[in-house]
């Protein structure tokens, strides 16, 4: 592959942002491994790891890193499309050691302190903001989180009011900020339980139904833009059409979460209906990616990236649209709600729409940030056996999660007498979960190749060629 130089010197920032993302996500999946452990085996790691324990660091490491991916993504994408340089990389810099510090202290803090001693130490008689899932952050950590998302924000607004505007842009900051407005809602926890719910899902419906949304279809554009060469006129018209359709039926869809809490009766019916339509979005997605790949005016170096965004959009609507629309419908819902069967759309929703989506980011910049259009072919293969090794084994995993929580529903919630009761149906789901192991050690072995990939370096032919065309373009003295 040619050397090349970054555009813009500045983008450089991204490549901090993409290593500690992908640190975390290896550690994310280390705790996933061992939550699964933990299901066949009770007293594993206890006490020095409980259960709640290792399951909080599980998803708060998702949104961490998940979130680090996405700054990072910004960091490389705005610049390239504002046509200027970032208006902070020194900011940027910063923001990135404060925000892996502070992830860093959070997760010290749940693994050596008991959470009720964490949670007094913090200031949580102070305003109570822990206890809820994904949001168990102490008060500091949470400001803290407040603190980088708005300078982050400047600093990427700032870069794209001094430059182009474009499309992606303005969808990726709609994006942005949403997110970060509604993570403020983290902050009220009201003593009225129904309230409680209703910010609480104003937060984790609105981010990864929404806001986050928003986000996907901009790196996705992003990156087919750049591997295909369609016209941007076009990916733009779909960029807006996707993300009309996320808006129009994630805000409403909001109402899913609305049908058991006390809330009043006609949510069963918003809930229902516009639940049902979140899978158009992401099966347009789906038509976009294979449209676009298919209308491609160029063949791209990099291969890998291409099959990133495309089994994004793919997983992305199998995991979010089809295994959401599973268990959506009120009806259903009344029996498979907090079951394994909301497992399994859980962990395919968030691998195929926003795991894949970094990943295929990483995977165009990353060449970009070491100074090459793309890895070399031995590099590009392992990287794509990667794919294969990662999505079989969520599905594998996704699987054996579906197949528990038909029998947990079976057994548990449908008997109108004689049900089985909690511990007793979770000893009949054990074939099943020892599967899920199965897939998750074949998930992470999929991670763990793709790492590697970064270490492969060119064949004997491949490095001989690259050689070669350094030394036409001028950038190695010819032999004498």
């Amino acid at each position: 592959m040619k050397p090349i130089t970054l555009k813009y010197k500045s983008q450089a920032v991204a490549k901090l942002y993409f290593v500690g993302a992908l640190a975390l996500f290896l550690g994310q999946i280390v705790f996933g491994i061992t939550l699964g452990l933990q299901y066949l085996i009770g007293d594993l790691m206890f006490p020095a790891i409980p259960f709640n324990i290792a399951r909080m660091v599980h998803t708060n490491l998702l949104i961490v890193w998940l979130l680090m991916g996405f700054m990072g993504s910004a960091y490389f994408l705005v610049p390239e499309e504002a046509e200027t340089e970032l208006y902070s990389p020194l900011l940027a810099k910063i923001l990135f050691w404060v925000f892996l510090g502070a992830g860093a202290l959070t997760i010290l803090g749940y693994l050596l302190v008991p959470y009720a001693t964490l949670a007094e130490m913090t200031g949580n008689n102070l305003l109570a903001t822990m206890g809820r899932e994904f949001l168990e952050q102490p008060l500091p950590t949470k400001l803290g989180i407040v603190v980088v998302a708005l300078a982050f924000l400047f600093n990427i607004s700032m870069t794209v009011l001094k430059g182009r505007k474009t499309a992606i842009t303005l969808v990726l900051l709609m994006g942005l900020w949403g997110l970060a407005l509604m993570f403020l809602f983290s902050f009220v926890n009201p003593s009225n339980l129904v309230r409680d719910k209703m910010y609480w899902w104003f937060v984790v419906h609105l981010w990864v139904e929404g806001t986050w949304e928003l986000i996907l279809g901009a790196l996705l554009a992003f990156v087919l833009i750049k591997t295909t060469g369609v016209d941007r006129e076009v990916i733009d018209k779909w960029l807006y059409l996707i993300v009309t359709m996320a808006l129009v039926t994630g805000i409403l869809g909001t109402g899913h979460h609305f049908f058991f809490i006390g809330l009043p009766g006609y949510w069963l019916w918003v809930g229902s209906v516009f639940s049902a339509l979140e899978p158009i979005p992401f099966f347009m997605m789906t038509l976009f990616a294979f449209n676009m790949v298919q209308r491609r005016k160029r063949e791209h170096p990099n291969q890998a990236a291409v099959l990133w965004a495309v089994g994004c959009a793919v997983m992305g609507f199998l995991g979010a649209g089809v295994w959401g629309f599973l268990h959506t419908l009120s009806p259903v819902n009344y029996y498979t709600h907090g079951s394994q069967i909301t497992a399994a759309h859980g962990h395919l929703a968030f691998y195929g729409a926003y795991v894949l989506v970094v990943i295929a980011m990483i995977s165009y910049a990353m060449p970009l940030l070491r100074g090459r259009e793309a890895n070399p072919r031995r590099a590009q293969s392992l990287e794509m056996w990667s794919f294969w090794i990662m999505t079989i084994g969520m599905g594998v995993m996704v699987l054996a999660l579906t197949g528990a929580g038909i029998l947990q529903v079976w057994l548990q919630r449908m008997p109108t007498e004689g049900a089985m009761s909690f511990m007793a149906t979770q000893d009949q789901l054990r074939f099943f979960y020892w599967l899920r192991m199965a897939g998750g050690v074949m998930f992470l072995l999929g991670l763990l190749a793709y790492l590697a990939s970064f270490f492969v370096g060119p064949g004997r032919a491949e490095d001989e060629a690259l050689h070669e065309s350094a030394q036409q373009n001028g950038a190695l003295p010819r032999a004498a």
